[in-house]
């Protein structure tokens, strides 16, 4: 048995209970997860009676997850449409799980609260203390199962198909599964404040305006993550996280005293938060990532590093660099006019950039609902384009690793120069015949002493006296 979510019943009257029996053993596990709950065999029950004093009340679902000797116990209560979750209710099932040994209450509706684990129904406190409240918007189960059906996978092709009919079915306009698609009866009374800055910290819309602002950055994390398949969460400090009446204290004095309503939104494995701003006054969104400059290089080119990566950006996206210990703004300039002449960004080229800054200024939607001309769609949209062709393509600088020293081989022993080594400047080498007795001197002639002491070369043959020249015989 696997995770039953006790859908919306369409205005058709079409039945749900397959579905709902089916439901994707991955999906089901990640929802529990969530809650709090652990890994195990899930089973799930519909409207399962109570009584609680002398009333019987019927909560719309019960899920009980069991591993080994343990077991971890859920109710579960839905509202759809513009229905809200009552304080009342919930307390009284908050009691049904206290007195029954259940670990939490779950609820479901179209409230989405500004910050992740915060429930958008104040209940009394002291009924937390052993038993958990969780919430669900039908935009987050929505974003839950379209990632894991796009992105993760679902293993059984019979349950990946029932997670697509869930899917199709909380898209449907009819199924009572809405999404953030009002800003709030204050709105056009807080807006035409801000524009005349008569909007003070004490009135009633402000801290309204504010709430709904969150709840509007929450919105759009869950439709960017659905479409990348991962989580998108906003950027909260710790202690706005454990007092949500932090940020909305901090969004109010910016409203009034600026016109600015400003948030950040984490995104997995991007170079920096994605920053929007919403001039009330201006009537302007503002999109923007700060990124690091590279440490090394001059500044001309530390500027043409970011401008190759926005190759495929617009030519009206604003580029501001910052320089290395100096305060206040920096140079700005379009990045069709820095393509153009680099050097426009760098007004003191003997000063390092530290950091430079990424904006996307678009028009602000004045309208409260949704649809063309609605604030809404104008900041999720903007969101969207920002991330789509700026935020995804940018990439941190790193520095090169340094390399190893390549170690020489060491030259070989030199061997010691003889005399009999050969050598460039040697000629033909001359060959040593063997040694050959001396020849006799011919018959008649006479060695001297001093010829025979030379040896046989030194010897002169003497000529006979039949062969002596004229001049000997004139002698004689």
């Amino acid at each position: 048995m696997v995770l039953i979510i006790s859908l919306p019943q369409p205005k058709a009257g079409i039945s749900v209970s397959k579905i709902q029996g089916q439901a994707p053993r991955e999906f089901g596990r990640v929802l529990i997860q969530q809650a709090g709950g652990p890994a195990g065999t899930i089973e799930t029950y519909i409207e399962v009676p109570f009584d609680l004093g002398d009333k019987r009340l019927y909560p719309d679902g019960l899920i009980r997850v069991t591993r080994g000797q343990r077991s971890w116990t859920a109710l579960v209560e839905v509202k759809t449409g513009k229905n809200e979750l009552a304080a009342g209710q919930l307390e009284n099932y908050l009691d049904i799980a206290r007195e029954q040994g259940f670990d939490t209450v779950i609820t479901i509706s179209n409230q989405i609260p500004p910050i992740a684990g915060q429930h958008p129904t104040r209940v009394d406190k002291r009924k937390l203390k052993k038993v958990g409240l969780q919430h669900w918007s039908w935009t987050h189960v929505l974003s839950q199962a379209v990632i894991q059906k796009e992105h993760r996978g679902v293993s059984d092709p019979d349950q990946a198909w029932i997670l697509g009919e869930l899917i199709r079915y909380l898209e449907h306009s009819r199924s009572g599964a809405l999404e953030f698609d009002d800003m709030g009866e204050h709105w056009v009374k807080v807006r035409d404040a801000v524009a005349s800055s008569t909007l003070r910290d004490t009135d009633k819309g402000a801290a309204a305006i504010a709430g709904r602002f969150e709840a509007l950055l929450r919105f759009c994390c869950l439709e960017l993550g659905k479409q990348l398949g991962d989580q998108v969460t906003p950027v909260l400090t710790r202690k706005e996280q454990l007092d949500p009446a932090v940020r909305t204290a901090a969004l109010v004095e910016s409203l009034t005293s600026s016109g600015l309503l400003r948030g950040a939104i984490r995104i997995p494995n991007t170079v920096g938060s994605l920053v929007v701003t919403a001039d009330l006054r201006a009537g302007q969104i503002t999109c923007h990532v700060d990124l690091d400059a590279p440490k090394s290089g001059r500044p001309l080119t530390r500027v043409n590093w970011l401008v190759r990566q926005l190759r495929h950006a617009p030519d009206g996206l604003r580029l501001e660099a910052f320089v290395a210990h100096a305060r206040g703004q920096g140079t700005a300039e379009l990045l069709g006019a820095v393509r153009s002449d680099p050097a426009l960004l760098v007004a003191d080229p003997k000063k390092d950039l530290r950091m430079f800054r990424i904006a996307m200024v678009a028009p602000m939607g004045p309208k409260r609902g949704r649809g063309r001309g609605a604030f809404i769609d104008s900041v999720n949209d903007s969101v969207n384009v920002f991330y789509r062709e700026v935020l995804q393509h940018l990439k941190a600088w790193a520095s090169a690793p340094p390399k190893m020293r390549e170690t020489p081989e060491p030259p070989a022993e030199p061997v010691a120069l003889v005399s009999t080594s050969v050598s460039s400047q040697d000629g033909p080498e001359l060959v040593d015949e063997p040694d050959s007795p001396p020849a006799a001197p011919p018959s008649g002639t006479t060695v001297s002493g001093d010829q025979a002491d030379r040896g046989p070369a030194a010897a002169e043959p003497t000529l006979p006296h039949d062969h002596q020249s004229p001049d000997a015989e004139a002698t004689g």
